[in-house]
């Protein structure tokens, strides 16, 4: 229920927090040190945001402890400033303390020069002071850390609200590490940033003294930057935390998944033994025949006690098969995979492209001479924001046409598009009965959409107008999922999805069974990428 300050640490202690009925964190522990980089994993909606304002003292917990040393200092994923403030002033307001200490070292050298009483004493505090804030390379640092960000050029005289949002958020940043707080709290710091942007981030944060903890769906960042994961699975309690980088933790999660897998194994045999045995001796008990008259001396003395040996091992394989049914663990939840290959594709694998594209120009977005698409072919599209490659997308789709040049299609050819932003005719539909609509009673029954490990049972019969964002861009993925087309395409698929859920879609992908191409700027996937790519740059391939 309270917060104590300063610390050496950054500590939260059994904190739990609420808003209203809806309990967001319950009996979250971490501690962060100096030097160590927090990375927080979850689904959206777990509570990591509320975690660093917690930890910020922006927000009280409802119950628990939390320390943080006197300078800890949060970036949120949104930032407000006044429209009318220049740079300039975005930048000073976060030097309060650095320009504490230029003060007192100004006044302590004024009191040393009227040759005041204790004032050497004074000024040499004051001079170490500011020997250890830096302050001589205050400017030319302040310089560096725009131009890293990307947003050197927008001079300090501008108004921030001719500002866009990410370059609000590169300010801020800026402003922040420039600050040099004790412990420094980061959501989603990478959403804005280009690659040199993030390089450069990614530099400063590896050589911060203080503690760091920060959320982020950028896999590589996590990978770059976190010494420790902790991750806020609302199945568990509190947290779980996982030493090293993001690669560590997938390794983690893999062993963990393979022993829940061979556990689940050998409790389900066990259950079927068990089942068995107090069935067949059960029933050979209950048809048991009593001895013939020349054997009744032996049947006396021997009957009684094997009759109760048996029912003995009944009992306790009967008490065994109960303890088991209600101890067992969970059966693992299916990974995401494609249900079934499309009626038709193997028919359309030898003849050619599915899709070729030919000097294609659509106004001043996309201009591409040539593009040709196999059966199976793979293609990532990459670029910055901007250069094409929704564009492209949309056009291989079908749902725009070219200004100029042609795109040819095979005869019926089956293409389905993985929107950034998906958009409902009906959102009072239920994601249940969008998937029975699009695939028909018996394949829904066949392939049931709670069976895709895409959504939560909760969720399924709710409007699909008030899923989240993540969960509408789930319920599009099922519809896909459930009946895969010859040709899918993926508009920044990593968006909106859960860090487990993208891996598993990337996994998914390199086993489907007709033709991919994604456009996604996700450094990670990028990194891993080992099929032809396609660069677009100011709507041109590079």
């Amino acid at each position: 229920m309270r917060s104590l300050t300063p610390s050496s640490v950054l500590r939260a202690d059994g904190v739990s927090h609420a808003y209203g009925d809806r309990v967001v964190l319950t009996d979250v522990s971490l501690v962060a040190s100096a030097g160590q980089r927090l990375g927080l994993l979850g689904e959206n909606g777990v509570g990591k945001s509320t975690l660093l304002r917690l930890l910020a003292g922006a927000e009280e917990p409802d119950a628990g402890l939390i320390e943080r040393p006197g300078g800890t200092a949060l970036l949120a994923q949104e930032v407000e400033l006044p429209p009318d403030r220049p740079v300039a002033d975005l930048i000073e307001g976060a030097l309060g303390t650095l320009r504490a200490i230029e003060t007192e070292l100004q006044d302590a050298a004024a009191a040393l020069a009227a040759d005041v009483a204790s004032a050497a004493e004074r000024y040499a505090i004051a001079l170490e002071a500011a020997d250890a804030a830096e302050l001589w390379t205050l400017e030319s640092r302040r310089d560096e850390l725009l131009e890293g960000l990307g947003v050197g050029h927008l001079g300090l005289d501008r108004p921030v609200g001719e500002l866009s949002g990410g370059q609000r958020s590169r300010v801020a940043l800026a402003a922040l590490l420039l600050s040099r707080p004790d412990a420094l709290l980061l959501d989603e710091p990478t959403n804005h940033l280009d690659d040199a942007a993030v390089a450069f981030l990614v530099a400063r944060l590896r050589e911060w003294r203080g503690a760091v903890v920060f959320a982020s769906h950028d896999r590589a960042f996590l990978d770059e930057v976190a010494t420790g994961l902790l991750d806020l699975d609302p199945a568990r309690s509190g947290t779980t935390r996982y030493g090293g980088n993001y690669s560590s933790y997938l390794r983690e999660k893999a062993a963990e998944r393979a022993r829940w897998e061979a556990q689940y194994a050998t409790e389900e045999r066990e259950v079927a033994a068990l089942g068995r045995s107090v069935d067949v001796t059960a029933r050979a008990l209950d048809t048991g025949s009593g001895p013939r008259d020349n054997d009744k001396f032996l049947y006396g003395l021997k009957a009684g006690n094997i009759d109760r040996q048996v029912r003995r091992r009944v009992r306790n394989a009967r008490g065994r098969l109960d303890e088991l049914l209600e101890s067992r663990v969970d059966e693992p939840s299916p990974l995401l995979s494609f249900a079934g290959i499309p009626s038709g594709i193997h028919a359309l694998e030898d003849d050619g492209p599915l899709v070729t594209v030919e000097h294609a120009r659509v106004g001043r977005r996309l201009a591409l001479d040539e593009l040709e698409l196999a059966a199976n072919g793979r293609l990532l599209v990459t670029g910055p924001n901007g250069a094409g490659k929704s564009t492209l997308l949309s056009l291989l789709a079908g749902r725009i046409s070219p200004d100029s040049g042609r795109v040819l299609r095979r005869r019926a050819l089956r293409v389905a598009l993985l929107e950034q932003d998906v958009r409902w005719a009906n959102p009072a539909a239920t994601p249940r009965e969008l998937y029975e609509r699009a695939l028909g009673e018996r394949r829904a029954e066949a392939f049931p959409l709670a069976s895709l490990g895409l959504l939560a049972p909760r969720d399924l019969d709710r409007p699909v107008g008030r899923l989240s964002i993540g969960q509408q861009r789930r319920t599009a993925l099922a519809l896909i999922v459930a009946r895969p087309p010859h040709v899918f395409l993926l508009d920044e698929p990593t968006n909106h999805l859960s860090l487990a859920l993208a891996t598993e879609l990337e996994d998914a992908l390199g086993s489907y069974p007709g033709a991919v191409v994604v456009a996604s700027h996700d450094r990670w996937l990028r990194g891993r990428w080992t099929q032809p790519t396609l660069r677009l740059v100011g709507g041109a391939a590079a």
